[in-house]
C-alpha cells in the first residue's frame, strides 16, 4: 500500500490534531507564502469540521500562526494572537459554505499592505498533509510537497513555452503543470510541479519575461 510514514506516525507538531493543528498551520503557512507580500490583516472562513471544532482543537490559533510564519511544531503556536497583536496584524474567523470542499477547509483572505486582497482556499486532508485547491478565483489542486512554482500570467500565446523553456536551460525537470484561467486572453494562473528547487535567480528570471504578472516558488520546507 501507498502509505506515508506521516500517515502512520503523524508530523512533528503542536497538538492537539494533525488535521486541525498541523496541517492548518502549514495550509496558512503556504498561504501567506503566496501571497508573498506584506498583509495587515487576515480573515479565515471556515468550513464543515473546521468550523465547528475550530476553538476546541485550536485550528483558529494554528492558521493564524501559520499565516505569521510559524511552523507547526513552534512552541508559539499557542501564543499566535498575543503575537499578532504585537506585530499589528488583524485576524477574524467566521463559518462559510465551501460547496463541494474537504471538510477540513478554510479561505484564507489576506489584506496586503499595498491594498488589495489576496485569497487562497485549501484543506487540511490529515497527518498533516494539505492541498491548496483555489488562489484568487483561480481553481488549482497541488500539496507544496515538492518544490511548486506558482506563477500568474496574461493569457497570450508562448508564455507557457517561455516559462518551461527557462526550466529547461536550467536542467529543472517539471513532473505536473496545471493552468487555470478567467476567460480567454485574459489572467491565468500557471502552478508547476517541479523534481528540484528553483534559485531566486531562476524565479527572477522567469517574472522577466513578457505577460508574467507574478512567480512564486514554494519548498517543500516552507
Amino acid at each position: 500500500m501507498d502509505i506515508s510514514v506521516f500517515e502512520v506516525a503523524g508530523p512533528v507538531m503542536i497538538g492537539p490534531s494533525s488535521s486541525h493543528t498541523a496541517g492548518a498551520a502549514r495550509l496558512a503557512r503556504i498561504a501567506a507564502r503566496i501571497a508573498a507580500e506584506p498583509f495587515h490583516h487576515v480573515s479565515f472562513g471556515l468550513h464543515g469540521s473546521f468550523a465547528r471544532t475550530y476553538k476546541g482543537h485550536g485550528t483558529d490559533r494554528a492558521l493564524l500562526a501559520g499565516a505569521l510564519g510559524m511552523r507547526e511544531d513552534d512552541e508559539r503556536l499557542a501564543d499566535s494572537f498575543d503575537i499578532a497583536a504585537e506585530r499589528g496584524v488583524g485576524y477574524d474567523f467566521h463559518e462559510m459554505d465551501l460547496d463541494g470542499f474537504h471538510e477540513n477547509s478554510v479561505e484564507m483572505v489576506f489584506a496586503l499592505d499595498s491594498g488589495k486582497p489576496f485569497s487562497v482556499t485549501g484543506s487540511s486532508l490529515g497527518g498533516g498533509r494539505i492541498a491548496v485547491k483555489r488562489i484568487n478565483g483561480f481553481n488549482l489542486d497541488f500539496t507544496a510537497h515538492v518544490p511548486t512554482l506558482v506563477i500568474e500570467q496574461r493569457d497570450e500565446k508562448g508564455v507557457i513555452s517561455e516559462i518551461t523553456g527557462v526550466l529547461a536551460n536550467h536542467g529543472i525537470n517539471i513532473g505536473t503543470m496545471r493552468v487555470s484561467r478567467t476567460a480567454k486572453g485574459e489572467t491565468a494562473c500557471c502552478v508547476i510541479e517541479l523534481d528540484a528547487e528553483v534559485s531566486e535567480d531562476i524565479v527572477a528570471r522567469i517574472k522577466g519575461l513578457n505577460h508574467v504578472i507574478t512567480a512564486i516558488a514554494v519548498h517543500p520546507e516552507a
